[in-house]
């Protein structure tokens, strides 16, 4: 599973590009990957969110966490910030031995984790690119 940067700027006109970036690097959730015999387990760092306003949706290949926080969200006049609660959106591309069907997600403690199953016997072939 791998964090796919290129997907947070699709469709933006380039001069605008990195402005956007530099803004969502600040509203971004920081993310942990590890994996496991039977599984790959995603710990993005949330706190102070509610749990109903994540969503995580599959499509093909790509695996996007996100929030939204609610209407009416409050934003009081910082002295001083190191995170924000606000929205944001993160997509990773999951390796084809991820089984997309049997994802699971809880939020607990300011962390939403996220367990995406590997398929027995499946196995990403490795390769070595030569370089030219």
């Amino acid at each position: 599973m791998y964090y796919n940067q290129s997907c947070a700027a699709k469709g933006e006109r380039q001069e605008h590009r990195y402005r956007q970036l530099a803004v969502r690097s600040i509203q971004r959730a920081p993310v942990s990957i590890y994996k496991t015999e039977k599984s790959y387990e995603m710990l993005v760092f949330a706190p102070g969110r509610i749990k109903e306003h994540f969503k995580l949706d599959v499509k093909g290949d790509e695996l996007t966490v996100s929030y939204t926080p609610p209407e009416g969200f409050t934003r009081p006049e910082w002295i001083h910030r190191e995170y924000s609660r606000g929205g944001f959106i993160r997509t990773f591309t999951l390796d084809e031995d991820a089984d997309t069907q049997n994802i699971t997600a809880k939020y607990a403690d300011g962390v939403l984790q996220v367990s995406v199953p590997i398929i027995p016997g499946k196995v990403t072939p490795q390769q070595t690119v030569p370089i030219k």
